[in-house]
């Protein structure tokens, strides 16, 4: 599968700084996907991939993956990963840092 998932400077900035804090992460989009949520940023081996999760990619080095049936009703479209102003979901590395990751997202091109 190519990658359905890219991320914008902002994001990738801030991938670099919990790397350097927590060392490998990984992403999870689970419900409420897509347009306006937030992925969770786990260290990698905190968080257990379910075998039906999908991985879409890899934005700053980092898997990303999205719950199957997110990805049933989201397949058709690309995710873009950004950053805004707030506070991370509570359990998300982004948390606490005055700003967090937010999904986009836009149809593909066939």
């Amino acid at each position: 599968m190519d990658d359905k998932v890219t991320a914008t400077p902002a994001a990738l900035e801030l991938i670099a700084e919990i790397v350097a804090d927590h060392g490998p992460v990984l992403f999870h989009q689970s419900g409420g996907c897509c347009d306006g949520s937030s992925p969770m940023c786990y260290p990698q081996g905190d968080f257990r991939i379910g075998e039906r999760d999908v991985k879409l990619g890899e934005i700053g080095g980092a898997p990303f993956y999205i719950s199957a049936s997110q990805y049933e009703t989201w397949k058709h479209t690309n995710l873009i990963i950004d950053v805004v102003p707030g506070r991370g979901g509570m359990f998300s590395l982004d948390n606490g840092r005055e700003k967090r990751f937010l999904t986009r997202s836009e149809i593909c091109s066939i």
